[in-house]
């Protein structure tokens, strides 16, 4: 199954069952590679047809047999390959009886790695790791406007393979789940970025130290000549030096460093015995501390890519925030809204909280993900002034928290965004803030996050 022909697996005529076709764009790209690479390709999903619509009208008319709403064993007969879609758990009882039966799993970015014919920089962290890779980018398309962007940003890092050249620069996020899939091969990229870990999915990992072990993967297999950019600032981080044996760059917002760093107003470059200045704080267009960090950790892998000082600085300069994260919605009657969406667990919104200012109305609450509200309750009491929830699994852990934090005032629960942004105007006075940051998991009331978030902003747009 692993031949390759002319630098390439050969799939030509393979027997392809993927696992998990998802609505976020990745199970797309990895069907569409398949077919392309002119394998015989099924999927399956435990969703229905009518919730994968977006997915399937998106494949309309590929030579693609689709078994949905449930797993069958039967159609792992005469398989060669299973890909297993990031979401869909290693420890399936469905991939355990593929396994018995000496079919290879594999997932996409196992595949990518092994084709890609350039270095890759990976970029992972429970928080900050979309802007980090989307402000990577910003910065290497400087240097070269054929910059590759993708892995956990609803891009397939497979679909873009044909556009890419030994030269090009590649950008990937890349989620503890799509780690997962580099293990079994011994891969890491070549720059190797963990902005922060916190917990978060403890409904998936058995514990803190299952979910930052595979986080580790990012660095485990690097080699002398690689690159591993560290948070110096974060412990558990920092804890990670000697996972691989790249060369270690660190950046701090706190501290000098070998690497990069906040110093006063300036960001400083001090990397193999140069120490530059590359930019003013006041050239962060973004908000946050946390934000901050970020964009010394995209300074940082840009560095160690290779990409000239004068490049970094426009590339700081020009980059206005991604799309869901701390995103500036619309002001009405002097109260400015804000959509946090991507903020899925607590110490993304405690983040949030943190980075804005004026009274706040916070809109919070959703699915549970086995994660400890503490700390997000004792900013909400420290930082809000009221909170509209939203119904979950784990809103009513975040409500005790809250409470025991000595409280902010609870105004409501939800189970519909619009009537929350409502009450959350009603709540807010001139100078105010509303901010979508939930802490939690977007399943139960929406299909994912991003629905969540368009829905938020639809909601808001609305109010006249």
């Amino acid at each position: 199954m692993t031949d390759k022909v002319d630098g390439r697996l050969d799939l030509q005529g393979k027997r392809v069952l993927v696992v998990g076709l998802g609505v976020h764009g990745g199970g797309l790209g990895v069907t569409r590679f398949l077919v392309e690479q002119g394998a015989q390709v099924t999927v399956t999903d435990l969703k229905t047809a009518d919730q994968l619509a977006p997915s399937l009208d998106a494949l309309r008319g590929l030579p693609v047999r689709f078994v949905l709403g449930e797993h069958r064993l039967q159609d792992l007969e005469g398989i060669d390959l299973i890909i297993r879609n990031p979401a869909v758990p290693a420890e399936s009882p469905y991939l355990a009886a593929a396994r018995a039966a000496g079919i290879p799993v594999e997932m996409e970015m196992g595949l990518f790695f092994r084709l890609c014919p350039a270095p890759i920089v990976g970029v992972t962290g429970t928080k900050g790791k979309t802007t980090t890779a989307m402000l990577i980018g910003a910065i290497l398309r400087q240097v070269d406007a054929a910059t590759v962007v993708a892995g956990n940003l609803r891009v397939s890092a497979l679909q873009l393979l044909p556009n890419i050249k030994t030269t090009t620069p590649v950008v990937l996020e890349l989620s503890s789940w799509q780690l997962e899939g580099l293990e079994p091969h011994r891969l890491s990229p070549h720059v190797g970025v963990v902005t922060n870990i916190s917990p978060d999915h403890l409904n998936r990992y058995v514990s803190f130290e299952a979910y930052v072990q595979a986080k580790a993967t990012l660095l485990r297999w690097q080699r002398g000549n690689d690159v591993a950019i560290l948070n110096r600032d974060d412990q558990t981080v920092a804890g990670l030096v000697g996972e691989g044996q790249g060369r270690v760059m660190w950046f701090s917002r706190r501290q000098p460093v070998d690497g990069v760093f906040l110093d006063g107003r300036q960001l400083v470059m001090n990397w193999r015995g140069r120490c530059v200045t590359i930019c003013e704080h006041s050239d962060i267009r973004i908000v946050g501390l946390h934000n901050v960090e970020n964009i010394l950790a995209g300074c940082a892998a840009a560095l160690a890519w290779g990409a000239p000082v004068d490049a970094i600085r426009e590339g700081v300069r020009g980059f206005t925030g991604v799309e869901h994260r701390l995103e500036f919605v619309r002001e009405v009657d002097g109260v400015r809204y804000y959509n946090d969406t991507a903020a899925t667990a607590p110490a993304a919104a405690v983040a949030a909280l943190q980075s804005l200012t004026g009274p706040i109305v916070l809109i919070a609450g959703g699915a549970d993900k086995n994660l400890d509200f503490a700390d997000l309750g004792r900013a909400i009491a420290s930082r809000a002034k009221a909170v509209v929830l939203l119904e979950g699994t784990a809103t009513d852990k975040l409500v005790a928290a809250i409470k025991l934090a000595g409280g902010a005032q609870i105004a409501g629960r939800y189970d519909d965004i619009q009537r929350a942004v409502e009450r959350a105007r009603a709540l807010a006075c001139e100078g105010d803030v509303v901010l979508l940051s939930p802490g939690c998991a977007s399943f139960g009331l929406f299909a994912n996050e991003f629905e969540r978030g368009e829905k938020y902003k639809q909601a808001v747009l609305s109010l006249s």
